[in-house]
């Protein structure tokens, strides 16, 4: 691929043949999926053991804080408050901010003691950004995509072990779900060592649906799991989206249906399973030495 400015041609397609693809496949064009905003997902109770963070509680403060900009990982409201709440609810959706709706003994938990009035607000360490966003970050430098996504990884120190593990080996950035996975609070930004500051994050409310836009641009979706190609022998240059699956149950089986190939590690010992950073690592490192040596780097 050449040098050219992408910049200005967000959003816009690649074209049928799209990215370089591993072997000089191409992909033929398929329809575009229809890609959801952050304030569509209808607010839920998921866990919330990523709500670590700055805590802004009350009605006046959240609202100046969605106003001035600053960076909100997730808005929690009182579900028998939502009428009352609806310039807060809709400030963050205009933001494409999460907006998570739970009972009163929940956010009395979070505000511990505070007089949250309905309503608290989460801080984050980075602003989230669209999948069209990172796929323009490989144009703009030239680069066949290298794009992690993570398929319900709710440990927030596995997200930031990935984060930061993805961001030193170059990837373009990370898509993670709204739902059933750990956010940019500042846990993962610890873990990460800062790399979640750098690398972009797209969080997304469907992942099929994102892989489906990234297929659109020409991009090839690996999964790992242990009934895959042994990772080493497979062909990882080119555009490609590696996908990690959640610490417990690998990948969900929707996301494994819109996989192109299946990854997997050799497993030596009676442990069959890796910590799942630990696993991403192996793989992303691997895609840069196939990418080195095709640069004659290696």
């Amino acid at each position: 691929m050449d040098n050219r400015d992408f910049s200005k041609k967000r959003n816009k397609s690649f074209g049928k043949s799209g990215f370089n693809r591993p072997g000089g496949r191409e992909r033929a064009g398929e329809e575009p999926s229809k890609r959801l905003r952050s304030g569509d997902m209808p607010a839920g109770t998921d866990s919330d053991a990523d709500s670590e963070g700055e805590i802004i509680i009350g009605r006046n403060p959240v609202i100046e804080a969605l106003k001035s900009g600053r960076v909100i990982d997730s808005v929690y409201v009182n579900r028998e408050s939502v009428a009352s709440l609806g310039q807060i609810m809709n400030l963050a959706r205009d933001r494409g901010i999460l907006v998570k709706q739970v009972n009163e003994q929940k956010l009395s938990q979070m505000a511990m003691g505070g007089a949250h009035q309905g309503v608290i607000a989460v801080g984050g360490c980075a602003e989230y950004v669209s999948v069209s966003d990172i796929l323009d970050i490989a144009r703009s430098k030239g680069e066949d995509p290298f794009i992690i996504i993570c398929d319900e990884i709710e440990d927030p120190h596995n997200l930031g072990a990935i984060i930061r593990t993805a961001e030193s080996a170059g990837a373009h950035g990370i898509i993670i779900p709204k739902r059933r996975s750990a956010s940019l609070n500042h846990t993962v930004y610890k873990t990460s060592a800062g790399a979640a500051s750098w690398l972009p994050v797209a969080r997304v409310s469907n992942i099929p649906a994102a892989i489906d836009e990234l297929k659109q641009s020409g991009v090839w979706i690996y999964g790992t799991d242990a009934s895959g190609e042994r990772y080493d022998k497979a062909n990882l240059t080119g555009a490609i989206g590696l996908v990690i699956g959640s610490e417990g149950f690998g990948m969900g089986k929707l996301v494994a249906s819109k996989c192109d190939f299946m990854l997997s590690l050799p497993m030596r010992g009676k442990i069959t399973s890796l910590n799942a950073s630990v696993a991403a690592g192996i793989f992303m490192y691997e895609i840069v030495r196939q990418r080195d040596i095709k640069a004659g780097q290696g």
